[in-house]
Order: structure tokens, then C-alpha cells, then sequence
């Protein structure tokens, strides 16, 4: 077999390094977008950030009638960043932390974010009124057991038999009944309820907990007793029958039991507010929608001439290796940037553009919209949409939204048409709030309303947008009152 040359053309996708930093950036949320910077700009010394423009500026230009979205892109592409406090240690009065339980004012170091009682965890709190009961050494570990064992929602979930068996020892002569008697303590701690065994015992120790002149306080401990199960699956009729209470007279037990808290737990915050940042920003100027990037965002970057000069004077050669690698760094990171802005903001464009009647008339007037929607508009692959819009916030007059939640699937209308699934769950959500609460809407009773409305729509599906929306079904939402 004789051997010889060819010459074969092609494509190929390469993915360079350029590449692959602009599609991190890209799929880069703002928080973790604002952390990668500040790592570039700890670790290339040939990039800077400039922290004198001013951002009201930048604002005034965003709400000009005469700026159009591609001037908003270049003035907004890279404003700067808030002014840095420099006077922060003159400003700053150190005051010495004290302990969650104690009520006081705290500062969490750096953050300096403020925590009162109300950001202490439960255990935190029931911890605290332990300290300030007067227990015995062997009580104060069964309290300390006991509260190490309650949940989030106020619930015991460890049988007073299993503290026992782990308290119990050689050295520890424990008996059950001690065990029970100090979980009845705990049980009338702040809040009341906590530490109950089950919804039953948490809403009787909390009624039981009234004063014993309160109106229907015996009924309703009678019915809490006798049919939780019926109270439960809300069926009022065979409650009433079997307690032989008038309905008038249930009535008033129900509005009693309703007043109590079935999750102790719930009154007391343990977690910190989770804040978003927009990505972009959505305003009705000149009567048209316009969509501008949020200039806190998006730092205002550059290459340090005066290091990028060094490489003109004599300098020894592993040196000018190190000031042009950074440099061109320093370059493709910036220009990195400067495509994820420009893709952010074109996808929110059209984004804006596709879904006008939203803006104008709220969620039911939401219109079906997929990636590849997007995708043959702006001219970009599928996944690019997906990257750009995951983990990216716009700011509205009606409230924030993730970009991806203008995405979503069609159901076809009686005339032809295509209604989204998002405006569907916001009819089932209307629907639901205006019934009466006596004789809630079941689905297939809302599946026959929205078709009235020429949307067809599966019962089956209607049940899935209701549990979606955290609606109880009919029988749940059932009142007596």
C-alpha cells in the first residue's frame, strides 16, 4: 500500500481561554460576579477600578426620555462603584457584643448587621429561660436534652422514653417522671406550646394556658380532645352532630381554636433577610418600556497605563513577560465583561419586548415564551439564553423577577390562541381568593370556570398549578366561619 499526503479543511470549536472566561461571567450571579472582580483585581495588578464617577450621574442619564437603550449601554456599560467610606474608623463606634439570649444590641464584626432577640434561634431562646429557671444540676441536664431535641416548627422529636435511656447512667440515678415533669416546664415556656409531642397537645396546652373565664375555652378543649381527627379533615357537619354543638356555637369554638399557633417555633426568626440585587432595571419613560443595567453592578475597569508602560523601558525580559501576560489578562477580562453586559442587556430587551402586556397588565397577562424565543431574536444559541438568564434579577415597578420566571410553557385557548401557564396560575390564584371560604372552589369546578374563559385546561394540571402555588385543595381550605 503506497503512502502519501493529504490536505484535508474544516471547522472546529475551540474553546480558547477567552472563550471560556467570557461563558463563567456570563453564568456569573451578581454577587459572585462582584467576588470574581475583586479577585482580578487582587491578582493582576495591570487591572484597575476607578472609584470617583458618580453614580447619581449615571441615574440621571437612565431616566433622560432622549436616551435610547443602545446610548443607556454605552453610559452604563461600566459605571463606577459607590464612593468608599474612608472615614469609616471615625464613624465607627465599637460596642462589645453581648449574648443572643441577653436581648441586647450585637454587631457580627465585619457585617456590622444588627441582631436583636429576634435573630436568636429557638434553642437560643428557650436556652436563655432555662438559665433563668431555678433547676436542679439533674434537671438542668434534662432540660438541656429535651430542648436539643426540639425542631424548628416547636415540636419534641425524641420521646421522653429515649431521654431517659440516654440520661440514665451509674452515676445519674434518673426516673421517668422527672423526665415528664421538667418537659411540663419547658412545655409553658415563651413560646407556649413549644416542646409539645403533637399538633393536639401544643394547641390544648396553649388553650389550657387562658384563663379559664374565656369565652368557649371548655368546648374547644372538649373538641381538641374528642375530634381532632374530624377538626383535621374539616368535617364540620359530623363535628357538629357528634359534639352536639349548634353551628353558631361551633362557630365560636372555631374562631377560638384559629387564634392559636400550631407552630410555636414560627414566632421566633432565625434567619437573616436574603437580599437581591437587579441585574438590570425596567422603567415606563416617554410611555415605552427601557431596560438599563444596574450601575452598581458593573465597576468601572481599566488597564494601569503606568505598570502597561514599564514594557517600554529597560526591563529585563522575564519582567515584560509578566507586565504583557497580565496585560493581555487584564484586556480579556475587560472585554469579557463588556459581552456579558451587552448579552445581558440584549436578552433583557427582548425579554421586555415579548412580554409587554405583563408590564402593562400584571401576570395574567403573560404570554408564552421558551429559550428559543429569545434565542432566534437576538441571534445567539439556546444555551447562551439559559446561561444569561440564570440567577440574573430585574427590577420592575411591580416587584423583582428572575429572568428565567418570563419563560414558560403554552396551553392552547378554544379561539386558537396560546395562553402561558404563568397567567394560568394567577387566574387559579384570583379564582381561589375571591370564593367563599364555605364552599371553596374544587378543581374541576375551576377547570370548568377557566374554560368558560376559552382556556382548556386538564383537571390534572389545574391540581399541579395549585400545588405549585402552595394552595391547599377544596376540603383543606374549607371554613365554617
Amino acid at each position: 500500500m503506497k503512502q502519501g499526503l493529504q490536505l484535508k479543511m474544516g471547522q472546529q470549536l475551540a474553546m480558547t481561554p477567552q472563550l471560556q472566561q467570557a461563558i463563567k461571567l456570563l453564568q456569573l450571579s451578581t454577587l459572585d460576579l462582584q467576588q470574581e472582580i475583586q479577585n482580578a483585581l487582587d491578582e493582576n495588578p495591570l487591572l484597575d477600578q476607578d472609584d470617583d464617577s458618580s453614580i447619581e450621574q449615571v441615574n440621571k442619564e437612565q431616566d433622560s426620555s432622549q436616551v435610547d437603550t443602545a446610548e443607556a449601554l454605552t453610559k452604563q456599560e461600566f459605571s463606577d462603584d459607590l464612593p468608599a467610606d474612608n472615614n469609616w474608623e471615625e464613624s465607627y463606634t465599637p460596642v462589645q457584643a453581648a449574648s443572643p439570649a441577653s436581648g441586647s444590641t450585637n454587631f457580627d464584626g465585619e457585617n456590622t448587621v444588627y441582631q436583636g432577640e429576634s435573630s436568636a434561634s429557638l434553642q437560643d431562646h428557650l436556652i436563655w429561660q432555662m438559665q433563668l429557671t431555678p433547676f436542679s444540676d439533674s434537671d438542668l441536664m434534662i432540660a438541656t436534652a429535651i430542648i436539643d431535641s426540639i425542631d424548628d416548627s416547636g415540636y419534641l422529636t425524641t420521646s421522653c422514653e429515649s431521654i431517659f435511656e440516654s440520661l440514665v447512667s451509674e452515676d445519674n440515678e434518673l426516673e421517668l417522671d422527672e423526665v415528664q415533669v421538667v418537659l411540663k416546664r419547658i412545655q409553658h415556656f415563651d413560646p407556649i406550646g413549644v416542646a409539645a409531642r403533637s399538633t393536639q397537645e401544643c394547641l390544648q396546652i396553649q388553650l389550657r394556658h387562658l384563663p379559664e373565664q374565656t369565652p368557649w375555652r371548655s368546648e374547644a378543649l372538649m373538641v381538641l380532645d374528642l375530634y381532632m381527627d374530624l377538626l383535621g379533615n374539616r368535617d364540620y357537619r359530623t363535628l357538629a352532630r357528634k359534639s352536639k354543638l349548634k353551628e353558631a356555637q361551633l362557630a365560636e369554638v372555631m374562631r377560638l381554636i384559629q387564634t392559636l399557633e400550631p407552630r410555636p417555633g414560627n414566632q421566633i426568626e432565625d434567619s437573616q433577610a436574603q437580599y437581591i440585587v437587579p441585574d438590570v432595571y425596567v422603567k415606563k419613560i416617554a410611555g415605552q418600556w427601557r431596560v438599563s443595567l444596574n450601575p452598581d453592578c458593573n465597576p468601572n475597569l481599566s488597564v494601569n497605563q503606568q505598570y502597561a508602560d514599564l514594557c517600554k523601558g529597560n526591563i529585563s525580559k522575564t519582567d515584560s513577560q509578566f507586565i504583557k501576560g497580565h496585560l493581555q489578562e487584564a484586556k480579556w477580562f475587560i472585554k469579557s465583561l463588556e459581552s456579558r453586559n451587552e448579552t445581558l442587556l440584549k436578552v433583557s430587551n427582548c425579554i421586555v419586548q415579548q412580554q409587554q402586556a405583563f408590564f402593562e397588565y400584571g401576570h395574567e397577562a403573560m404570554k408564552p415564551m421558551v429559550l428559543n424565543d429569545v434565542a432566534f431574536e437576538v441571534e445567539m444559541h439556546e444555551s447562551t439564553i439559559s446561561r444569561v438568564t440564570t440567577q440574573k434579577f430585574m427590577h420592575t415597578p411591580t416587584g423583582i423577577y428572575e429572568l428565567k420566571f418570563f419563560f414558560s410553557s403554552h396551553v392552547a385557548t378554544e379561539n386558537g390562541g396560546e395562553c402561558s401557564s404563568t397567567a394560568i396560575r394567577a387566574l387559579i390564584k384570583k379564582l381561589v381568593n375571591a370564593e367563599i371560604s364555605t364552599k371553596p372552589l374544587s378543581d374541576n369546578k375551576i377547570t370548568q370556570l377557566l374554560e368558560e374563559q376559552g382556556i382548556k385546561v386538564a383537571r390534572r394540571t389545574i391540581a399541579k398549578y395549585r400545588e405549585s402555588l402552595g394552595i391547599p385543595p377544596s376540603n383543606q381550605r374549607k371554613q365554617l366561619l
